[in-house]
């Protein structure tokens, strides 16, 4: 069975780590001083966000998760980087910058789970030079032990063009597959990866075409896969499920979820699940299946989230 091959098995995985940062309170009243809700402090929490989180996703499921990307040299970098081993993850390649900030996604919350407003600490200008030769470098050392490279691009300065081709040559080298969880403006980063994972507003966007259907879903990914120059697209449609191109089909994926709480990480989940997967062996297309199966139960949690190994069963 393949969730019982899942253990084990190292995704490496190069991307832009954040910090999570919930502070969460009662809201009673609006403030006069201005149309908005006064939130009485209750308590805060910290979560591992983007590629920290796909990192989590992936030893949830039993598997191994090294992590390559850039914090800053500050208390945000050290929390995050704790928070990782604690979870189990490889640190050894994350760099500390300190000319940027660690990324910190602040959100002030109720107790409801409602979101009021949100706070983002960044420095996402893109590496380059002594950083981007780091980053390549950490890269070509760790892919040595990896079954699967998963690039988590979310903008904030981790992937450049150098550091997105570094990881797809290292997969060709070491014959692993090579996942992309893309951005539109770095769509011309990653020809030669293994699938290409956009949502629908990602796959709009690069193709500028409408996917509201099947066959819609089918168009754009041809035309995605094209742009991209990859060999697969895994488009993930939220509430309408996901299609999947390949060089031998095309299929959709209906929507596994049964209760909505909250989408985000969902797509940290489905990569980091879609990655363990083809790192055990996996047809793609199985692969997908589980990755489905995963999103439908971590949309039923509040914010970046987890899916065991044994909940995954428990829906299988």
């Amino acid at each position: 069975m393949l969730l019982d091959g899942l253990a084990g098995r190292s995704v490496l995985i190069v991307g832009d780590l954040m910090l999570d940062h919930f502070v969460i309170g009662r809201v009673e009243r609006i403030s006069p001083e201005a149309p908005v809700p006064i939130v009485h402090f209750d308590h805060e929490q910290f979560r591992m966000g983007g590629a920290a989180n796909v990192a989590h996703n992936v030893i949830a499921l039993g598997g191994k998760a090294d992590t390559i990307g850039v914090v800053g040299a500050d208390p945000d970098g050290t929390r995050l980087a704790d928070e990782l081993s604690r979870a189990g993850a490889g640190t050894s390649g994350i760099i500390r910058d300190s000319n940027r900030c660690t990324t910190r996604k602040l959100r002030v919350v109720t107790t409801r789970n409602q979101q009021v407003a949100r706070v983002d600490y960044e420095s996402d200008a893109e590496a380059s030079g002594a950083l981007e030769g780091a980053l390549i470098g950490r890269i070509e050392e760790l892919a040595a032990t990896a079954h699967a490279i998963l690039v988590s691009d979310y903008l904030k300065g981790t992937i450049s063009r150098g550091v997105a081709k570094a990881a797809v040559d290292a997969g060709r080298a070491q014959r692993i597959p090579v996942l992309i969880d893309p951005k539109v403006p770095h769509i011309d980063y990653y020809p030669g990866a293994t699938v290409i994972t956009p949502n629908h507003h990602e796959a709009e966007s690069v193709t500028l075409m409408r996917i509201r259907s099947d066959d819609e879903a089918r168009a754009a990914a041809r035309r995605f896969r094209d742009r991209a120059r990859c060999e697969s697209v895994l488009i993930t449609r939220g509430e309408h499920g996901m299609w999947l191109l390949t060089p031998e089909t095309e299929m959709a994926l209906p929507a596994e979820a049964r209760e909505v709480s909250d989408v985000t990480g969902a797509g940290d989940t489905v990569i980091g699940a879609l990655a363990l997967a083809l790192a055990a062996g996996a047809p793609l297309q199985e692969a997908a299946r589980l990755a489905n199966r995963a999103a439908g139960i971590v949309v039923g949690k509040f914010g970046p989230a987890t899916v065991s190994l044994d909940e995954l069963k428990g829906h299988l």
